[in-house]
């Protein structure tokens, strides 16, 4: 592979972007998730024995000796994250390994004391992506010159093998879990209704024709299985290259139909691993600039032997995709109904067989192409110049490539654990190791937690509140499906973690979770914390004025409406149907809900102690000040726009500098440089020299015009 220096660049740049949209989403959620008025305050959290700084496993440790709530010190670490991520993005002298290991700790602060809300699994990708940035990342503030020019791309390679087990986990899964609409291929046509935020693309996408969409699920398995296996470790370029391109186009596909998430993200900022500097050249379809009259050099008969099997090895991999696609699938065209029928030609034990024998052929396909990584870059570090500098070079190859070795081992014991593959073939020093770093997320198991996709609707959990018991009015969230003729909503990069473990606690029909228990106590008690969660405008909230007395929960199944079949509901974006009561009627007063309260240990037994007024909390509850009343989705908006100014007033300044850069001269119209002292004496003595008329002096003053200070 060549260099990666534009790719690496282009990686931690994104990393950071997602880090700053990462922080500013819950930012704005934490006085509703987190605050003495919250869902599942923090303060609950905090261990009631002090312990050393290096046994805590998070920062919020910090926030009494520094005069801070526990809610105020969680705000706090947002918005550090925030300032770091914003300075990574705009300058790239802070694109360093420690700013990078200091949002990493920040991130990994939160999610041990986030809970329910923090345990997603594009959390556990941005903290493994976090970690693999401090490796990519030069170490230049605390020495002005970094040498990371040899060893880059071993320790970019990581983030290639991460990108390669999270999409073929991600793909493995869906038919490793026995999923049967993945079987049948219908799978996109209710993944499409199905997902947490669909978008309003989404809705028009659904009423294509049935065999439209079976061949997108073809796409979709072909795309996450086969393409990763042929394609990630290629040593031919143009084969990465396509593996790229077909995983931006699946990604923005996914964006396009249901919001940007930032799992999205993350998988495009991934994808830049397959890239290398080349491809960001202007110029690499048409090979290198020739100087004026170089002329280009024949190709040897080897060079071009070379050339002809690398065509030939390119080409049988993409007749191996088809072939895949044709025969997998059964892919048949009726020429007279101008459609495309498709269905799968294997079950689950033949897929189960194919995943045996494949589990360790991508290990051993990984362990080779770190190697020749790592091979690559010591021979580099060997051709350096000078004892010193190769030595130096050496001793940073050395650790760069132990720490991505053992981060590589490492990752191999939660590939192993997804869906139709054995642990036990792993080293047992290797499980041990992983047990001992786990909590610290260095690496994650992606496609292990692939949930059925429901033929019968999307199951949303709708809210209601009363005053009397007899009249009962909804109370709909504002990024997930409610109101039937409501337009479905643009949410992303924000991701709303309410409405989020909402969707996952319809998908899975629990009821007890202690977040839900405290999500219907602040709403019985009006909290408006929480009552922004759900609603920041307060008419669009029913129950602004008076909190209700009593509430209750259903479940309804929600389906895309379809113009051709429900011709009374052409005004209406979904039809539902109610499915089952999911959380009884309760008022404040409720022995259930006290009970259910009380095991959950959101039992409030102390009051919320006061915290000294100190600059630091004043200037937070300044900046909240600020922001509430705003939308998570607005202040994410604002922030992105600010970023996106921010650069295109750099580029005008940048073309406006360039453009007033003077021409350089033509050939026939040279300036005359300026003539130097020493050239002004000799030119003074020469008339001398030759009024003497003396033929030795003349020849001497010939010899000095030859001399190198003339000619300069």
């Amino acid at each position: 592979m060549g260099e990666v220096k534009t790719p690496r660049q282009w990686f931690l740049r994104s990393i950071a972007l997602i880090y700053v949209c990462a922080f500013a989403s819950i930012y704005v959620q934490i006085p509703g998730l987190y605050g003495d008025e919250g869902i599942l305050p923090v303060r609950l959290q905090m261990p009631k024995v002090q312990r050393p700084l290096l046994e805590q496993e998070s920062l919020l440790c910090l926030g009494p000796s520094l005069g801070l709530a526990p809610q105020q010190t969680l705000e706090l670490m947002c918005l550090l994250g925030v300032a770091l991520g914003l300075g990574a993005v705009l300058l790239e002298p802070l694109r360093d390994s420690l700013i990078y290991l200091c949002l990493q700790a920040l991130y990994l602060s939160l999610y041990n004391v986030g809970g329910d809300f923090l345990q997603s699994e594009w959390d556990v990708l941005l903290l493994e992506a976090g970690v693999l940035a401090v490796l990519v990342a030069p170490l230049g503030l605390l020495c002005r010159h970094s040498s990371y020019r040899y060893h880059d791309p071993v320790s970019f390679w990581l983030t290639r093998w991460l990108f390669f087990r999270l999409t073929f986990g991600t793909g493995v899964s869906k038919l490793a879990s026995g999923d049967p609409a993945w079987y049948n291929l219908s799978a996109l046509s209710h993944h499409l209704e199905n997902q947490m935020s669909p978008t309003l693309l989404a809705w028009y996408v659904h009423q294509l024709p049935d065999w439209l969409l079976r061949l997108g699920a073809v796409v979709v398995l072909q795309s996450e299985i086969i393409v990763p296996l042929v394609t990630f470790f290629a040593p031919i370029r143009r084969l990465r290259l396509f593996g790229f391109y077909v995983q931006l186009f699946l990604q923005l596909c996914y964006i396009l139909t249901g919001n940007c998430s930032l799992l999205n993200l993350l998988r495009i900022t991934l994808s830049f691993s397959l890239l290398d500097d080349d491809h960001f050249n202007s110029d690499s379809n048409s090979g290198p600039k020739k100087k004026k009259g170089q002329e280009k050099k024949p190709r040897s008969s080897g060079q071009a032997l070379v050339s002809y099997l690398t065509l030939l090895v390119e080409l049988a991999v993409y007749l191996f995709i088809l072939y895949c696609f044709i025969t997998l699938f059964k892919i048949q065209i009726d020429w007279e109904e101008k459609t495309l029928s498709s269905k799968t030609s294997f079950d689950q034990n033949g897929f189960n067989a194919f995943l045996e024998v494949f589990q360790e052929l991508t290990i051993w396909i990984g362990v080779l192409s770190f190697t020749w990584e790592a091979v690559s870059a010591m021979l580099n570090c060997v051709c350096t110049r000078g004892i010193a500098s190769k030595l130096w070079s050496l001793l940073q190859w050395a650790l760069i490539t132990a720490a991505a070795t053992a981060v590589f081992a490492l990752s191999v014991v939660p590939y192993t654990s997804m869906a139709g593959m054995s642990v036990s073939k792993v080293l047992p020093a290797v499980r041990d190791a992983y047990s001992a770093v786990e909590r610290y997320q260095l690496v994650g198991a992606y496609g292990i937690q692939h949930r059925l996709i429901s033929a019968e609707g999307r199951p949303e959990i709708i809210l209601e509140g009363s005053y009397d018991g007899l009249t009962w009015t909804e109370m709909n969230p504002m990024y997930k499906p409610g109101n039937v003729n409501a337009v479905p909503p643009l949410v992303g990069p924000h991701q709303p973690r309410l409405e989020w473990l909402m969707w996952q606690a319809a998908q899975g029909g629990d009821d007890t979770s202690p977040w839900f228990t405290g999500l219907i106590q602040r709403l019985l008690q009006g909290k408006p914390e929480v009552v922004s969660l759900l609603q920041v405008d307060e008419a669009q909230y029913p129950f602004s004025q008076r909190p209700p007395a009593l509430i209750k929960a259903n479940l309804y199944n929600y389906h895309f409406t379809d113009p051709a079949k429900d011709k009374t509901h052409l005004q209406n974006w979904w039809r539902r149907q109610y499915k089952k009561e999911f959380f009884p009627i309760v008022n404040l007063n409720d022995p259930t809900l006290k009970k259910l309260l009380e095991e959950s240990g959101l039992k409030e037994k102390f009051p919320v102690q006061p915290v000294s007024d100190t600059p630091v909390s004043q200037v937070l509850s300044l900046i909240r000040g600020h922001v509430k009343g705003f939308s998570g989705s607005f202040v994410l908006s604002t922030l992105l726009a600010t970023l996106a100014s921010i650069f295109l007033i750099k580029a005008v300044f940048s073309w406006a500098s360039g453009s007033q850069k003077p021409r350089p001269a033509s050939a026939d119209h040279k300036p005359k440089k300026p003539k130097e002292p020493s050239e002004m004496v000799e030119k003074s003595q020469a008339p001398a020299a030759s009024n003497r008329g003396s033929k030795k002096d003349s020849n001497e003053k010939k010899d000095s015009d030859r001399s190198p200070r003339k000619r300069k």
